[in-house]
């Protein structure tokens, strides 16, 4: 069963069709990834979906509900989660202090994080710090953590928004092989523990290929193939965008 549809979307730059009429439908509880060269669409079609940017054309459907056009606020209530590229973090605020804000924003309570709020949903934010492997730094100020950190941080940051579908921006960007081996753990390990669906985008091949159930490739705006794992690593299409000919592999 699907819980995000994209059907016909489209945005255009000028007379450059960054996104070109995408259809896509993300099955409830499966990590999907979109993969594809750099100016490909894939973060465009993120900003699409996540009411960043207007569309030109075509719907976002929500559990069935149509969500075209509602402001990114509005969609993060409704359970859609989205973490960026570079990570959007409160660098002078402590890691502690990142969660926390978000949590009492996420809860209605903005206007107590204007007041003492030290001592408000603890339990909460360390579980959240633990899960995504930050409690140890949870007094660090946030801006002079490593860029994994950040990333990690982020993603904790997403998560107290309590969402049912977590978009993720090349979630791995930046880091070293060791953090981006401890990152597709978290992700899979959070995505069962939370019934959580995952649509993300990603460069790195070996990532993609150990996390992904389902894999959308986009080039030009379009979606040119989509399908398993093991069908997109020898798909034509594929091995043609990225190395310029056919390398098919044995199933």
């Amino acid at each position: 069963m699907a819980i995000l549809e994209i059907r016909g979307l489209k945005k255009f730059f000028g007379g450059l069709a960054a996104v070109g009429g995408v259809d896509l439908e993300v099955g409830e509880g499966h990590i999907h990834s979109i993969i594809g060269p750099n100016g490909a669409g894939k973060s465009t079609l993120f900003n699409l979906i996540t009411g960043y940017y207007p569309c030109d054309g075509g719907r976002v459907l929500f559990k069935g509900k149509d969500i075209t056009g509602l402001p990114p606020r509005k969609i993060v209530k409704l359970g859609i989660g989205r973490s960026f590229q570079v990570a959007h973090i409160f660098a002078r605020m402590s890691v502690f202090e990142n969660i926390q804000s978000t949590v009492l924003f996420t809860k209605g309570q903005g206007l107590r994080f204007l007041a003492d709020a030290r001592k408000s949903h603890v339990q909460e934010i360390e579980e959240i710090l633990s899960m995504v492997g930050l409690i140890d730094k949870a007094g660090a100020i946030a801006g002079v953590l490593s860029a994994g950190d950040r990333k990690r941080l982020e993603l904790g940051i997403v998560l107290a928004t309590e969402p049912e579908v977590l978009l993720l921006d090349e979630p791995t960007c930046g880091m070293s092989p060791v953090e981006t081996a401890n990152t597709v753990d978290l992700i899979q390990e959070i995505t069962r523990k939370k019934s959580l669906t995952v649509l993300f985008t990603e460069h790195k091949m070996d990532m993609v290929f150990s996390i992904s159930s389902f894999i959308s490739v986009m080039n030009f705006g379009q979606i040119v193939a989509a399908g398993e794992p093991a069908d997109i690593r020898c798909d034509e299409k594929v091995q043609q965008i990225y190395f310029g000919e056919d390398r098919c592999c044995s199933k």
